[in-house]
């Protein structure tokens, strides 16, 4: 299963404007399944150290509670405090889970999906988020939503799909809301509704998902949804380009290049570009270089020095 799926659908407006994009994407241990990539929160259980050199710990040690049962399970998974354990992990929150907890058995289907602690079995993984999900866990519901979408360990359904995202939309996960307002935008498992696809990508944009910013001022830039606003596009694409997105990026290019809703300025277009192509958009490199031939050699060096000093100030954060 790929980590993003991507449409394109070629709209023609009157700057020939850009390919709209509704992007669905799958965020991998989200929610519950966050303790392998995100600082913990604290817990109330701590292992001991002769808990940590054993790398165990015994029956009688280990919380008979599911919430503690799941707290220790996070510190095993994480490190913290402990030598990281996927395996001691596994068992925890699988009796964490056995005993009903929510997030425990999010956190077991995100393990049996990624294999780290149990045999890899997107059927197992598939089991544990539907229990976690019908218990209204945001992380589960998204992540079966996509499943259905994508057909993984399902049959792929889109009216399920759109179902599952709209619970977890509802409870306010950004990613379920962005791809929510991607299936407004498609027309897949409901009726196409821009105005419905604004109102999710809006909220999801003002948590900040780079998406659902871009596709967003998208919608504004074109009249789709919302009434026609290039101030309005160029705010959300500018949100989005900062945080790294080359569609967004070049898509503030453009606005820059024809000087829509902002004053024309062909080195800003030239910068938007060239870290649009330096981050793999070919697109953005045909635009370059079309771009540069109406440059001079001195606005393109201005260009170069301004993309090279955004991105060694990025890739440092």
């Amino acid at each position: 299963m790929s980590l993003r799926e991507f449409f394109f659908e070629n709209f023609a407006g009157d700057l020939e404007y850009h390919p709209r994009r509704a992007a669905l994407y799958l965020v991998l241990a989200v929610a519950a399944a966050a303790f392998w990539f995100f600082s913990p929160a604290e817990t109330k259980f701590t292992a001991t150290p002769q808990q940590t050199k054993e790398q165990g710990i015994t029956d009688k040690d280990e919380p008979k509670d599911a919430e503690g049962q799941y707290q220790l399970g996070l510190k095993y998974a994480r490190g913290t405090g402990v030598t990281r354990d996927d395996a001691l992990a596994a068992r925890l929150f699988r009796r964490a889970a056995e005993q009903g907890n929510a997030e425990a058995q999010a956190a077991l289907g995100f393990a049996y999906h990624l294999g780290r602690g149990v045999p890899q079995s997107d059927t197992e993984a598939l089991k544990w988020l539907r229990k976690a999900a019908e218990q209204g866990q945001s992380g589960a519901q998204y992540n079966l939503g996509f499943a259905y979408f994508t057909g993984g360990g399902v049959p792929q359904n889109d009216t399920e799909a759109v179902t599952w995202f709209r619970k977890a939309a509802e409870q306010g996960f950004a990613p379920a809301q962005n791809n929510l307002g991607a299936m407004y935008t498609r027309g897949r498992g409901v009726a196409q509704d821009f105005a419905q696809a604004v109102e999710w990508y809006r909220k999801a944009a003002e948590q900040g998902q780079p998406d659902a910013q871009t596709s967003l001022g998208e919608l504004c830039a074109n009249g789709d949804g919302t009434p026609k606003d290039d101030a309005e596009a160029i705010k959300w694409f500018r949100k989005a380009a900062e945080q790294g997105d080359p569609t967004a990026q070049i898509d503030l290019g453009r606005m820059y290049e024809a000087g829509r809703g902002i004053s024309r300025d062909t080195v800003k277009a030239y910068v938007w570009f060239s870290l649009s192509a330096a981050a793999g958009n070919d697109e953005a490199r045909s635009r370059l270089s079309d771009l540069a031939k109406r440059m001079t050699s001195a606005q393109i060096a201005e260009g170069k020095g301004r993309a090279d000093a955004w991105l060694a100030q990025h890739q440092r954060r």
